[in-house]
C-alpha cells in the first residue's frame, strides 16, 4: 500500500527539515543505500544551497554532512538544467577538499568526499536512472591492471614509518547521479523505493528501506504547522512556475531556432545548389560539347575526305589513264608496224608462210592486205 502526496519533496526536506541533526536518519538512509554499507552522520554542515530568496530556492538546494569515519557527504538536488553541470559538481568537491586543510597542514588530513546529485530533469543519453563514478588508475600497456597497494606491502613500501598509505579509493571523491525523471520502475529494491519517493513523494507503509521509515514520520505534511505548510505550498508553486517558464523558453527557443535554421538552411541550400549546379552543368556541358564536336567533326571530316578523295582520285585516274594510254598507244603502234611490214614483204613477193613467221600475223590477216 502506498500513501500518495502525504510527504514533502526531498528538495524541500533538505532545505528546511534535514538540516536539523535530529532528522539525520533520513539522510543516513539514502547514503547507506547508495554506498551499500551503514553510514552514521555526526554533523550537518551549513552550505551555499540554504538560500531564502524566491529566485535562489527554485534552482538547487544542497546539504553537507560528516560521517563518524570522518568522510564528507555532499547531497545536492538540481531542479533545472545547467550546461556546466559536471564542472560545477567538480568545483563543489574540490572546494570541500580545500576547506579541509589549512596552509602548512599535512595532506593526510584530507578525507574522502561522496557527492550525491539528484536531478529533476532528463540528463545525458544513458538508459539507467542511477550512475556511480569513481577514480581508478588503470594500466596503459596492460589494460586489466589496476593500481592498488596491498596491505602486506605497506610496511615494506613505507619503511619504518608508522603512517599508513591511503589507497586511491579512500581518497578520491565518488560521485552518484540519480536522474529522477528516468525512473519508471515498480519499486522493489531499496534504491527503487528511494527513487519512487524522490519522484512522486510516495513511501510504502510497510517499507523497511533505510531512511524511509524515518521519512514517513519526519517528512509527513500532516505533521507540519500551518505556517510550514503555506511555505511548502509556496515553494512548490515556485518550482512549477520555474519549470513552466523553462519549458516555455525552451519551446520558444526551439521554434525560433527552427525558423532561423530553416531560413539559413534554405539560403545555404540555394548557395550549395547553385555551386553544385554550376559544377554539374559545366561537366555535362563539356560532355555534350565533346560528343557534339565529335559528331560535327566526323561529318566535316567525311565531307573534306570525300573532296580530297575525289581530287586524289582524279589525279590518280589521270596518271593511270596516261599510263594505260601510253601502253595502248604502244600496242596499237606495234600492230600497225607489223601490218605495214607484212604489206611491204607481200608486195616484194615473199611467200605467205615466211611473212607469217616473221611478223606473227596469220595467213588470213596477210591475205587481207
Amino acid at each position: 500500500m502506498t500513501e500518495k502526496s502525504k510527504y514533502v519533496r526531498f528538495d524541500w526536506a533538505i532545505k528546511c527539515i534535514l538540516r536539523d541533526k535530529a532528522n539525520k536518519e533520513v539522510l543516513e538512509g539514502l547514503v547507506t543505500v547508495l554506498l551499500g554499507e551503514a553510514v552514521t552522520i555526526t554533523d550537518i554542515i551549513e552550505s551555499e544551497g540554504n538560500q531564502d530568496s524566491r529566485e535562489d530556492k527554485t534552482n538547487r538546494v544542497d546539504v553537507k554532512a560528516k560521517t563518524s569515519g570522518g568522510e564528507y557527504i555532499l547531497v545536492e538536488v538540481q531542479l533545472t538544467k545547467e550546461s556546466d553541470f559536471f564542472q560545477r559538481i567538480l568545483f563543489g568537491t574540490s572546494r570541500s577538499v580545500i576547506d579541509q586543510i589549512s596552509m602548512g597542514q599535512d595532506y593526510g588530513v584530507i578525507r574522502k568526499i561522496y557527492s550525491i546529485n539528484i536531478l529533476y530533469f532528463d540528463f545525458g543519453k544513458g538508459e539507467d536512472y542511477a550512475y556511480h563514478g569513481v577514480t581508478e588508475f588503470t594500466g596503459m600497456t596492460k589494460k586489466d591492471a589496476v593500481l592498488r597497494l596491498k596491505s602486506s606491502n605497506e610496511e615494506a613500501y613505507m619503511g619504518k614509518s608508522t603512517k599508513r598509505v591511503a589507497l586511491p579509493d579512500e581518497v578520491f571523491p565518488e560521485y552518484f547521479i540519480l536522474i529522477v525523471e528516468k525512473f519508471n520502475e515498480v519499486a522493489k529494491t531499496p534504491i527503487e523505493e528511494w527513487m519512487q519517493y524522490l519522484k512522486d513523494a510516495e513511501i510504502s507503509e510497510d517499507t523497511t528501506t533505510p531512511g524511509l521509515q524515518a521519512a514517513r514520520q519526519k517528512l509527513a505534511i500532516m505533521s507540519m504547522t500551518d505556517k510550514e505548510r503555506r511555505a511548502y505550498t509556496d515553494y512548490m508553486i515556485s518550482v512549477h512556475a520555474a519549470k513552466d517558464a523553462y519549458d516555455t523558453a525552451r519551446s520558444d527557443g526551439y521554434v525560433d531556432g527552427w525558423v532561423e535554421g530553416k531560413s539559413e538552411g534554405l539560403a545555404k541550400g540555394r548557395e550549395e545548389g547553385l555551386a553544385k549546379g554550376r559544377e554539374e552543368g559545366l561537366a555535362k556541358g563539356r560532355e555534350e560539347g565533346l560528343a557534339k564536336g565529335r559528331e560535327e567533326g566526323r561529318q566535316e571530316g567525311r565531307q573534306e575526305g570525300r573532296q580530297e578523295g575525289r581530287q586524289e582520285g582524279r589525279q590518280e585516274g589521270r596518271q593511270e589513264g596516261r599510263q594505260e594510254g601510253r601502253q595502248e598507244g604502244r600496242q596499237e603502234g606495234h600492230e600497225a608496224a607489223k601490218l605495214d611490214h607484212a604489206r611491204r614483204m607481200k608486195m616484194k613477193g615473199y611467200p605467205v608462210e615466211d611473212i607469217s613467221e616473221i611478223t606473227g600475223l596469220s595467213a588470213t590477216e596477210i591475205e587481207r592486205l
